[in-house]
This record gives C-alpha cells, sequence and structure tokens, in this order.
C-alpha cells in the first residue's frame, strides 16, 4: 500500500506562482512513475505531468513552459511547480503514483486561479 498527501494548493491571482507537492509513503520502494492530474469544474480528470523514477518527465501541451514537475526518489516526493498561472489553470489537482500493478491517488488539493 502507498499513501499521497497533496499539499500547496490554493487562492491565487492570474500570473502568480504555485508549487504543488505530493508526499509518498507506505511501501515506496516499488514506485515507478508518478506525477499529477487536474480536474477541472464539470471536466474529466486529465494528466498534467508525469515523471518516471529514472527522472524522464512528460508535460501536456497546455502547461508546457509553465509548469515544471521534479521528484526527490530520497524523500518520495513528487513536486509541481506551477507559474504563470491561468483561470483556465483552476481545478483539483491530484497526485498519483504507480506500484505495478496499482495506482494509487491522493485526495487532491483545489487551485483556484481569479482573472
Amino acid at each position: 500500500q502507498v499513501q499521497l498527501v497533496e499539499s500547496g494548493g490554493g487562492l491565487v491571482q492570474a500570473g502568480d506562482s504555485l508549487r504543488l507537492s505530493c508526499a509518498a509513503s507506505g511501501d515506496t520502494t516499488c514506485l515507478t512513475a508518478m506525477g499529477w492530474y487536474y480536474q477541472p469544474p464539470g471536466k474529466a480528470r486529465e494528466l498534467v505531468a508525469g515523471i518516471t523514477d529514472g527522472g524522464s518527465t512528460y508535460h501536456a501541451n497546455s502547461v508546457k513552459g509553465r509548469f515544471t514537475i521534479s521528484r526527490d526518489n530520497a524523500k518520495n516526493m513528487v513536486y509541481l511547480q506551477m507559474n504563470s498561472l491561468k483561470p483556465e489553470d483552476t481545478a483539483v489537482y491530484y497526485c498519483y503514483a504507480m506500484c505495478r500493478p496499482y495506482e494509487y491517488w491522493g485526495q487532491g488539493t483545489q487551485v483556484t486561479v481569479s482573472s
């Protein structure tokens, strides 16, 4: 079992920055890919960014150049640095982690960007 706890969400203005953090605990030795999904109001959950245990990253086109995912394997942490935030980034952000064959999710953290 792996537990994920997100932090760092909040209410900000357009153009501001936020850094989301996700702490993994439990059986973390099996962790491979980790990352972030977001779910805007009334929409489906979508992948924002992912990172492998080797450090390879993926960022959705909508956030490229603004968001950066990173990971600290020693601390079992994954981060999402979000710069130049836009109102359309408003969503609940979920941390996920792969521990094959299982997938784990955090409880989500709300990010609200006002115009």
